[in-house]
């Protein structure tokens, strides 16, 4: 959760080159919220992307110097489900030469999974979870991670296969 940011270093001062400054330059804490007793952290209904929301009225920012109640991992995001299949065929065609067909099935009743809600106290979609699983654990080429529609979560998606062998 994050109530406000504290920055590090000499993020604006370009000449100044102290340890402290190299190290910590550009590195944020997020202090943790505090909780509001007797409201529900989380709310259910089909209107919400995977069924549920973080409320947002059950947490505040907690006051300026000081951590807040809200404990470690107390909450969690989605579950992810993904059933993949795969068939293959082997063809004899003569003795020494061989044809082997294969058909594989990624998330093949194209089950959804939601990536991780928004966890930014100010944000307005605070609590919702704003894209899928394949596309919030990375997109592929210069920005790291595979491509999404390989990774969990992602749309289902065929591939097929033949094989020459001899």
């Amino acid at each position: 959760m994050v109530g406000r940011q504290f920055h590090f270093g000499q993020i604006s001062s370009p000449g100044r080159r102290g340890l402290r400054s190299r190290l910590a330059a550009g590195v944020a804490l997020n202090p943790r919220v505090n909780v509001v007793p007797g409201v529900p952290l989380v709310l259910f209904g089909s209107q919400y992307p995977g069924g549920k929301i973080f409320n947002k009225a059950a947490f505040t920012v907690a006051p300026p110097g000081q951590q807040g109640s809200f404990g470690r991992n107390v909450l969690r995001g989605f579950g992810a489900t993904q059933i993949d299949f795969a068939l293959q065929r082997q063809f004899h065609l003569t003795e020494k030469m061989g044809l082997r067909f294969r058909s594989e099935f990624f998330n093949i009743f194209n089950h959804p999974s939601f990536g991780d809600p928004n966890n930014s106290l100010t944000s307005p979609l605070f609590g919702h979870s704003t894209q899928a699983l394949a596309s919030s654990l990375g997109s592929g080429g210069a920005n790291g991670g595979f491509n999404p529609l390989y990774q969990i979560g992602g749309p289902r998606s065929i591939q097929l296969a033949l094989k020459l062998q001899f």
